[in-house]
């Protein structure tokens, strides 16, 4: 009886463990925001000079910013140092960014900020339902408890942008078809 508790407890710290280990959704999206700098390729003036920063700005609430610092902590792009700029005025988003994600708090202001950045090289990313069908470039979508992207490739190619195919492959595509 002793032996049939002991593996009890053991399975029901195993449980404890794998669930603890479980990355949040906002720890994904962080990792993802990141990985896009790796797969996405700006048109090289929009980059600077060689030594200028990649900047990530966040707008609307910060709930994926602490995660993103803990991601990108040691990380460059392209050799280039990363800075994170953040803005909880949604109609007042960070500038200049490479890449902006905008919160789904900033949903009323969705459409402004797409305005502005209209055909500019930033890569907009958001969490906001139907967002990529609104012009965001790549919208974060929970599906059963797993996190898929919808790309806008027609926002990307007005952005100047060029996104890879081990990108665009495991998305679904909105706008415009690859190629």
């Amino acid at each position: 009886m002793a032996l049939l508790r002991l593996a009890f407890a053991a399975w029901l710290l195993s449980i404890a463990s794998a669930a603890a280990a479980a990355p949040s959704e906002y720890q994904v999206k962080a990792v993802f925001l990141f990985n896009f700098s790796q797969f996405v390729e700006w048109p090289p003036q929009a980059l600077g000079s060689a030594d200028a920063p990649f900047v990530i700005c966040l707008v609307g609430k910060d709930n994926v910013g602490a995660d993103l610092d803990a991601a990108v902590k040691t990380e460059t792009v392209q050799g280039r140092p990363l800075v994170i700029k953040r803005s909880a005025d949604a109609a007042h988003p960070p500038a200049p960014c490479h890449m902006l994600f905008i919160d789904n708090s900033a949903g009323a202001h969705l459409g402004g900020i797409l305005t502005d950045l209209n055909g500019r090289p930033v890569l907009t990313v958001s969490d906001i339902g139907r967002s990529a069908e609104q012009g965001a470039i790549i919208e974060f979508v929970s599906d059963r408890n797993r996190l898929r992207l919808r790309i806008n490739v027609a926002a990307a190619k007005a952005a100047g942008l060029t996104i890879s195919s081990k990108l665009l492959r495991p998305a679904e595509i909105v706008g415009d078809t690859p190629g």
